[in-house]
């Protein structure tokens, strides 16, 4: 017995794919049209126009920024789009929702810009566990993404893994 450590994994040629790297970098903000509302219930257009010229956009200056109405109230559309207008110079991604809704959304775009070119014919294990939580939509659209051409995808880490994919041999 020579005492030499063979390192399987990294001889298997599995790539390691990590959906926390495409997890937001930026500080997410919220901007909440419930602080524009008359009496908590109704949004008047000429005072929301206003508002919105004096506030400070700077708090969202490099932020992902999403829209929504904690409020129970009726917003016309205009309103998101106003606002989205506002913030489109100064925030890097504006989306409307919750902070998830944010998360979701450039996650997924993050999976849709990968070159999957990459990915022919490789072995992927997708990451499952890690510091950040990411959604279930990213792991349902990575896989949509990479089965067209990866050999295999599997799920966990590359020493204890799901299988999720294989690609059919052809006889």
């Amino acid at each position: 017995m020579t005492g030499e450590i063979i390192n399987k994994v990294s001889e298997s040629g599995i790539v390691t794919l990590d959906l926390a790297d495409f997890y937001p970098k930026q500080e997410i903000k919220v901007f909440d049209l419930k602080d524009y509302l008359f009496m908590g219930l109704i949004l008047k257009e000429k005072d929301y126009r206003a508002a919105l010229q004096t506030t400070d956009w700077t708090i969202y200056q490099d932020k992902n920024v999403c829209i929504n109405c904690s409020a129970d109230a009726i917003i016309p559309m205009w309103a998101y789009m106003l606002a989205a207008s506002y913030l489109q110079p100064v925030a890097v991604n504006v989306v409307f929702g919750n902070e998830q809704n944010l998360i979701e959304t450039q996650i997924s775009q993050a999976i849709n810009n990968i070159n999957i070119d990459e990915y022919t014919d490789k072995r992927i294990v997708v990451k499952g566990c890690g510091e950040v939580d990411i959604p279930a939509s990213a792991y349902v659209a990575i896989t949509h993404k990479l089965k067209p051409v990866a050999k295999s995808i599997m799920y966990g880490e590359p020493c204890s893994t799901v299988p999720i994919y294989k690609k059919a041999i052809a006889k």
